[in-house]
């Protein structure tokens, strides 16, 4: 089930350097939330805090709260394994498992996780994570051929079908699109578009055209300068962003006149 996610106070430290301050934003249940900006103006990092992916950088910590459906991410005795579950996560660059067959990358969260299932309930699993990234007729007849064989388009719905293989509730993706040629950018987005049915979703993309394609809402990050945090200077629905900023900088922004 799509769940919403609840920002407040966040700062994101990388050891005593202040990356992302103040954070605070409430993203909706089934929508697709855009996170635009300059490049080092801390969406990625932002992104990352969201599954605690952030803390895997020795020293790297947060201040202030994430909340899932009310679940304080970073409360004491959370594990962040679980909430990687919860909150799936795809990169910038497909990254499939090399040495792996398409039928075990599909697989290979639930293996992680431990979940022992018979070779019928993993079948299924297998076609219905691949039917719901929309590569299971293009991949259906080489299960058994190792992921790395495919295009980068077709792997990078391979990461996706990985992702939600395991069930989360949201899905983090960083720059999906930006290793891809224009026509697997757009079955990209045509999959988010579906997937928003099921999942929250939260996109970074220096991608203007496609932030305003895709997203119901769009968060507008900026930094003041060089060793300066990131903050999110405003958010709104995805047309008022596009059309009536209530901010200069975003209007400098979206309109090309920086970044």
């Amino acid at each position: 089930m799509a769940k919403s996610i609840d920002v407040a106070n966040l700062d994101i430290y990388y050891g005593s350097f202040l990356a992302v301050h103040d954070v605070t934003m409430t993203i909706k249940p089934q929508t697709v939330t855009a996170l635009i900006g300059p490049s080092g103006c801390g969406k990625s990092t932002f992104l990352r805090s969201i599954n605690r992916m952030h803390e895997v950088i020795p020293g790297a910590r947060v201040e202030g709260r994430i909340e899932l459906d009310g679940l304080n991410l970073y409360g004491p005795g959370v594990d962040p394994v679980a909430v990687r579950r919860q909150i799936g996560m795809v990169f910038q660059r497909p990254n499939p498992f090399p040495t792996m067959s398409i039928y075990d990358n599909v697989i290979a969260g639930m293996r992680l996780n431990n979940k022992k299932m018979k070779k019928a309930a993993l079948d299924d699993l297998v076609e219905r994570s691949l039917r719901g990234a929309n590569l299971w007729n293009e991949v259906k007849d080489r299960l058994e051929k190792p992921g790395s064989g495919l295009s980068g388009g077709q792997q990078q719905r391979l990461c996706i079908a990985r992702a939600i293989a395991v069930q989360p509730d949201v899905l983090l993706m960083d720059e999906p699109c930006s290793a891809l040629d224009p026509i697997s950018t757009l079955a990209i987005e045509d999959l988010i578009n579906e997937l928003k049915n099921d999942y929250t979703i939260v996109i970074v993309t220096h991608n203007m055209q496609q932030a305003a394609r895709v997203s119901d809402f769009t968060g507008f990050f900026n930094i003041e300068g060089t060793g300066k945090p990131g903050k999110l200077v405003e958010m709104d629905d995805t047309k008022t962003i596009f059309s009536q900023p209530a901010q200069q900088a975003t209007e400098d922004y979206v309109s090309g006149r920086f970044g």
